[in-house]
């Protein structure tokens, strides 16, 4: 994260539209507006669902494949690292990349191999025989097989000034951004094990870890709350609430409001990583797909497949403990592979099957 979010001069993507908002007038959108009007379904060997990291990098493997993909992507596309200003943790970047420019790459990548990618958000599934269904931007989708790679969003405080200031000093992910707030006063603003083992993590970068949480006891483990409180680079607030983050540019303190008497307090800091959990991005998959108790989507085995054949599911959709680019990139990576093996194997089965018809 950075403040500086200008595209740097010398841009591998100089000249390249990084939208994910409207589809390009090409041959794919005039293929989709035909289909549109006609009424007929749009037919793929293999649809995917979403166009972060996972979504995409399935794009590139199963494109590679010739699987000829198609990529619901959403009407905003692109993943969290969309809303991310300075990636300097992803491979082969030495002085860092701007999110949203990374996506254009991994996009115009997929597009390269003959990926198309349609700027639509997933309305309804019906996953109960093959070809799957779906149904986007008033069009239906028909799949032998489906790559669910929707993501993941954290969740924020609600306030205008939180948004404002996001990726100015305002981040939901420490791994991502703590190198930036090196000898910094942060605070960290949550009650559960993630706000704390975020706040144990920063104290590798940071001068004092300030953790605020709006009740008298955190809600984390006992082991983790010892932790928290006995390191000296930590400073718990407890009945405390954040009213507003303030500063035009950048963070420069938070206003705190008080659940145990009157008054309100301002506490200095340089930044906030706002820890209260993520939301898997599942709510048109729910009652077709498993899910564990915290709605993250689950897989079979050491697999990507899920619990309905031919449906595999890839990313922060189903990962909530590493929630990284790059993992979400491998698996991608994973379930592209795992499609198209399944895809072959079915294959052979028909063909086995008539053979034996014959």
């Amino acid at each position: 994260m950075s403040d500086d979010t200008s595209t740097k001069s010398k841009s591998p993507l100089a000249g390249l539209s990084l939208t994910f908002l409207a589809p390009a007038p090409d041959a794919v959108t005039a293929s989709v507006a035909t289909e549109k009007t006609s009424g007929e379904p749009v037919s793929a060997r293999v649809v995917i669902v979403g166009s972060g990291p996972a979504g995409l990098t399935a794009a590139i493997y199963t494109a590679r494949a010739n699987l000829q993909p198609i990529v619901i992507g959403g009407v905003v596309g692109g993943g969290q690292l969309m809303i991310t200003s300075e990636v300097e943790n992803y491979p082969g970047f030495p002085n860092g990349i701007q999110g949203p420019e990374l996506m254009g790459l991994f996009k115009a990548q997929a597009e390269r191999f003959g990926a198309k990618i349609i700027d639509a958000d997933v309305d309804r599934v019906d996953l109960s025989s093959r070809p799957f269904r779906l149904w986007a931007g008033g069009i239906e989708y028909r799949a032998d097989a489906v790559i669910v790679a929707t993501g993941a969003e954290a969740l924020w405080l609600g306030l205008d000034s939180e948004t404002r200031l996001r990726g100015r000093g305002v981040s939901a992910c420490a791994t991502c951004d703590g190198f930036f707030f090196r000898d910094k006063e942060i605070a960290v603003v949550g009650g559960g094990d993630s706000a704390l083992e975020e706040a144990l993590y920063l104290t590798h970068f940071a001068s004092m870890v300030h953790v605020i949480h709006r009740r008298a006891g955190f809600r984390g483990s006992k082991i983790m709350q010892a932790r928290a409180a006995s390191h000296p680079k930590i400073e718990l607030h407890l009945n405390r609430t954040i009213e507003e983050v303030l500063g035009e540019d950048h963070v420069e303190a938070l206003r705190l409001g008080k659940t145990d008497e009157p008054g309100e307090e301002r506490l200095a800091v340089q930044g906030l990583f706002v820890a209260i959990g993520h939301r898997p991005n599942v709510a048109v998959f729910q009652g077709w797909l498993e899910s564990d108790d915290k709605g993250y989507l689950r897989t079979e085995g050491a697999t990507t497949a899920s619990n309905i054949e031919g449906v595999f599911v890839a990313g922060d959709v189903d990962d909530h403990r590493y929630r990284q680019a790059v993992t979400a990139a491998g698996e991608g990576c994973r379930a592209a592979i795992d499609a198209e093996r399944w895809l072959e194997e079915q294959a052979a089965i028909g063909k086995q099957a008539t053979a034996g018809i014959a």
